[in-house]
């Protein structure tokens, strides 16, 4: 018994193989050509004796994971799965409206690279909606974000990256699988890499699946075995079984050399490349790294600085982080953090942080009363600005509103504020390219920060938040603890000319 329409696995490879071109990448616009292991996949899925109610496809990124769900939404929307299940809704789920988007993209290119597609399938971009007219078999992307599914009829769902998914339940995932009651045979099919803990979503459903309690389940699991050197090429090899013919095979192996060198990348590696259970949000950098770099900085007053500027909420911790390169590619750091007085011993015990001594240390200053007063700070950015040259200072807009006012009135003028102090988006855009350098420079050892507690506490807080295109931010939400600090010098390093951040060589650290 075949799933999806009485369409066998040869059915669909055969549709896929002949009007499916690879969509982007240096085999761009060639005939799309399915590896083994991807056969052996549709083969699971299609030629199922029991039928196929759910798939689980679980490997490592970069495997074309998003390109073969394109090519089985294209085969169920107008190839043979899609000829005796007429009128069908199909629809693709992801978390966030960029993953929602991938998918879409692919499976648009494909059509767009086909004549045979092209002829049958309409594309409304607006909507990341396809449509067959002829077979009347409709295609949406959907995400998280946007929407739920209730009041749909889905014959085919796939769920794309379930693994980002924590905790055991998606209002997604469940609209769309009860949503199909009214279906003859219904296919669900799940890919992703894994999650982070037993307890989450697509950890369930693949135990669930591998006690093959339910033989309508099938699962196909592609992880590093825990007993393999994680860096061994081994232990790449079971979770990437498209190694040696379309990864890039050099980067993966760099990837694996980055984690073996530096242990704070080691978990992201072990969840996104080996295809492990492994909660990728690890700290930014571990402390060790950070504290090879806590040489005392040479004094920088009087000379150009650039700095970075994160504010608080009222009864919180702002900072501000200042930057200088010297002539060998060094840089010297500066810092300054501000906290009300009031209550300042219930903020260290609840932040388990020892604000007090610090304060009384000079490594924090404390603002009267029991909010952040902007107008302190002001001032006291006046006075830093008399001892330093400050080239620019980055600046987060929420609460700037706020601040401009009192630096208007302490001194500032117009011009100052419109060209010396920049805003820095907090997004993935902005913050990716700073965090490199930030790493690069602390790994390179050109930083030299002098211990500063205060500053060491928000770096060994500060965690990684990746994106769906693989770039990089610091995240406060999954952070325990205050990491303003961070955000500062980030946004320090990221408002120099790029002419002034050292740059790293990759070959040579790798070999």
């Amino acid at each position: 018994m075949s799933s999806g329409g009485s369409a066998s696995a040869a059915d669909v490879i055969a549709f896929i193989e002949t009007v499916c071109f690879v969509p982007e990448g240096k085999l761009v616009g060639q005939p799309l050509r399915l590896q083994p292991w991807q056969r052996d996949i549709l083969r699971a899925i299609y030629d199922n004796p029991a039928g196929t109610r759910r798939a689980i496809i679980s490997l490592g990124r970069k495997n074309a994971k998003t390109t073969l769900a394109a090519c089985l939404l294209l085969a169920h929307l107008c190839g043979p799965p899609a000829r005796n299940r007429p009128n069908s809704e199909l629809y693709s789920a992801a978390q966030s409206r960029d993953q929602a988007a991938i998918i879409f993209s692919l499976a648009s290119k494909m059509v767009r690279l086909s004549p045979v597609l092209s002829r049958a399938v309409r594309i409304m971009e607006t909507a990341k909606t396809l449509a067959c007219p002829e077979l009347g078999t409709r295609y949406r992307a959907l995400s998280a974000e946007a929407t739920t599914a209730f009041g749909l009829s889905p014959s085919l769902i796939i769920h794309d990256e379930l693994g980002r998914v924590r905790g055991p339940r998606s209002q997604l995932y469940e609209a769309l699988e009860t949503a199909v009651g009214a279906q003859e045979a219904p296919l669900s099919i799940v890919i992703s890499t894994q999650a982070a803990t037993d307890a989450d979503l697509l950890s369930i459903l693949i135990d669930d699946a591998l006690r093959g309690a339910d033989p309508s389940t099938i699962v196909k699991l592609y992880t590093a075995p825990p007993e393999l050197d994680p860096f061994s090429e081994g232990a790449i090899r079971a979770a990437n079984p498209a190694l040696d013919s379309f990864m890039n095979r050099k980067e993966v192996l760099a990837m694996a050399a980055d984690a073996a060198r530096m242990p704070a990348r080691e978990n992201e590696y072990r969840n996104l490349v080996l295809n492990q259970r492994v909660d990728a949000s690890t700290p930014f950098l571990a402390p060790d790294v950070w504290m090879a770099c806590g040489g005392e900085p040479s004094d920088i007053t009087g000379l150009t600085v650039f700095g970075g500027l994160d504010l608080s909420e009222s009864g919180d911790l702002t900072a501000l982080v200042l930057a200088r390169c010297d002539p060998d590619g060094v840089w010297h750091l500066r810092a300054f953090f501000w906290l009300p007085a009031d209550r300042l011993t219930e903020k260290a015990a609840r932040d388990h942080a020892p604000y007090d001594v610090w304060a009384e240390r000079g490594y924090l200053e404390t603002t009267p009363g029991a909010a952040i007063g902007y107008e302190f700070v002001a001032e006291r950015l006046k006075e830093i600005f008399e001892d330093y040259q400050v080239a620019k200072i980055a600046f987060d807009l929420w609460n700037w509103t706020h601040l401009r006012p009192w630096l208007s009135k302490a001194g500032f003028s117009e011009h100052v504020l419109d060209t010396v102090f920049v805003p820095f988006g907090q997004g993935y855009r902005s913050m990716s390219p700073a965090v490199r350098d930030l790493e690069t420079l602390v790994l390179e050892r050109k930083l030299r920060h002098g211990g500063h507690p205060v500053l060491t506490m928000c770096m060994a807080n500060a965690t990684i938040e990746r994106g769906d295109a693989g770039n990089r931010k610091l995240s406060k939400k999954r952070s325990t603890g205050r990491i303003d600090g961070a955000v500062a010098l980030v946004m320090a390093i990221g408002a120099a000319p790029a002419a002034w951040t050292a740059k790293v060589d990759i070959a040579a650290l790798i070999g």
